[in-house]
């Protein structure tokens, strides 16, 4: 953004973008019910952050139970809701503070660090699932960890970069309102 000149004015929305694309992220993996899936047919195993369906053969109906019963489930489910909670609210805080013309940039830097406790919260919560599930829980066949899982590391990686993004913008203030002169390095004879 620094380097190749690009206007403030044109790329001041990019950060809150990118915040609300892993809002949207974390959304998906909040109500997917690909946390963990059978592999291979006949499909015997899906699980989600709320529960775990089986069924007894392929054409079977699904039993449902909840991982709310589990310390464990309990603990996974608020430590990855904290973080996406933080990281809705550093979504709100970055779009009122790239809104307001003369632009905070401590008050960014502050938006970096909620950042990172969104981002310790959300990968406590997405180790803890998968240890704790797989040894707690009998599962059956070839399981692997899919889809919203994956959503769920996406956003905790996303938390981090933007963390880092947040953090160091301030560093380059002068160059962002343009109040660098400009160094040319030719010199006429």
């Amino acid at each position: 953004m620094v380097k190749y000149g690009l206007d403030y004015t044109r790329c001041r929305w990019i950060l809150p973008l990118l915040l609300g694309i892993g809002v949207i992220f974390g959304i998906i993996a909040l109500a997917g019910r690909g946390w963990l899936e059978s592999q291979t047919l006949p499909y015997v195993q899906q699980a989600s952050l709320w529960q775990n369906c089986r069924r007894p053969d392929q054409g079977g109906e699904w039993s449902c139970e909840s991982l709310m019963g589990y310390a464990w489930g309990r603990a996974a489910a608020a430590t990855y809701l904290v973080g996406f909670l933080l990281l809705v609210i550093c979504f709100a805080l970055a779009i009122i503070a790239f809104a307001i013309d003369t632009l905070r940039f401590n008050f960014i830097r502050g938006i970096g660090g909620l950042l990172f406790v969104a981002a310790v919260f959300s990968v406590m919560g997405l180790v803890i699932y998968p240890v704790k599930f797989s040894s707690e829980i009998e599962m059956t066949g070839i399981n692997m960890f899919s889809w919203a899982y994956g959503f769920g590391w996406t956003t905790a990686i996303m938390e981090i970069c933007l963390g880092f993004f947040f953090c160091c913008l301030p560093n380059y203030e002068d160059q962002i309102l343009g109040n660098v002169k400009p160094t040319y390095f030719y010199s006429s004879p």
